[in-house]
């Protein structure tokens, strides 16, 4: 509490819902799109720039001059570029194995191993650990760099978000654009099937065995189990499965290289999920 006020003294700061507060005013305390419409509201509204973390600080919520939420896939693969480009960082890229492949898209500009982690930063930390990571990162939120703690911190991704937009000088929206006419774009998405342990494990043992073998029209070039199952498929596109350790629910990540063939993998893994 207090540490992004600090920080950003000098700047003209409105700070929102920063006292304690046990129940979070009513709501959910994270840094999702969907619980921070006052916060996008406010950025809009000054033409601002909107940063935001979860009770403990560990996760983060970006909002872009235009009131655009930069996802965490985002932010990672936007702070990769900027620590390269722009600090002159050199090393590896880390990555959980749900986490967006625009990392190592940017990565192979630089030519920069990149590794590829089970999800969880624990995963994360200790790639840090062991040899010179530029930036670590996971797509629900955490991310670390080199010279830091090799554990997930919301505040320092705040201040490198707003630091990289006041010395690039653009929006982080238009930088991302600048990246997409480089590598090429990418989208991505998570759907939770909630099953219980039966259904679920059930799931997971029919991937494992008999996989879809063209899931929307597309080759599966490589499987990959580092955690639950990974299709890598042609046209730059990857599908993910893995069980909740949790709850009971499965996770499906998907990413693509168009809006149109996203959905039809979604649709296709739904439809291969309810057989």
């Amino acid at each position: 509490r207090g540490y992004l006020e600090a920080l950003f003294s000098n700047a003209n700061l409105t700070a929102l819902h920063a006292g304690r507060d046990p129940l979070f005013g009513g709501g959910m305390p994270e840094p999702k799109e969907e619980f921070l419409s006052e916060l996008i509201a406010r950025v809009v509204e000054a033409k601002g720039f909107g940063m935001a973390t979860d009770g403990d600080a560990d996760r983060f919520g970006i909002i872009d001059t235009n009131g655009a939420y930069i996802t965490p896939n985002q932010l990672i693969t936007l702070l990769l570029y900027y620590l390269v480009e722009y600090r002159g960082f050199k090393g590896a890229a880390a990555r959980t194995v749900a986490t967006t492949h625009l990392i190592d898209r940017i990565a192979a500009l630089y030519d920069l191993p990149v590794r590829e982690t089970p999800v969880g930063f624990k995963y994360i930390g200790e790639c840090m650990r062991k040899e010179q990571v530029i930036i670590g990162g996971e797509e629900s939120g955490g991310l670390s760099i080199l010279g830091h703690l090799p554990e997930k911190d919301g505040i320092l991704a705040c201040a490198l978000a707003a630091e990289m937009r006041a010395v690039v000088g653009k929006p982080l929206t238009t930088i991302l654009e600048d990246l997409a006419q480089k590598v090429g774009p990418v989208y991505s998405r998570r759907i939770d099937l909630h099953l219980d342990n039966v259904r679920k494990n059930a799931l997971i043992e029919r991937i494992k065995t008999a996989p879809p073998a063209n899931p929307a029209g597309l080759t599966v070039l490589d499987v990959k189990t580092i955690d639950g199952v990974k299709l890598i498929l042609s046209r730059n596109s990857w599908v993910l499965m893995r069980p909740s350790g949790t709850e009971p629910l499965v996770r499906i990540y998907i990413e693509s290289e168009t809006p149109e063939l996203l959905e039809n993998l979604i649709q296709t893994m739904k439809d291969f999920a309810a057989k």
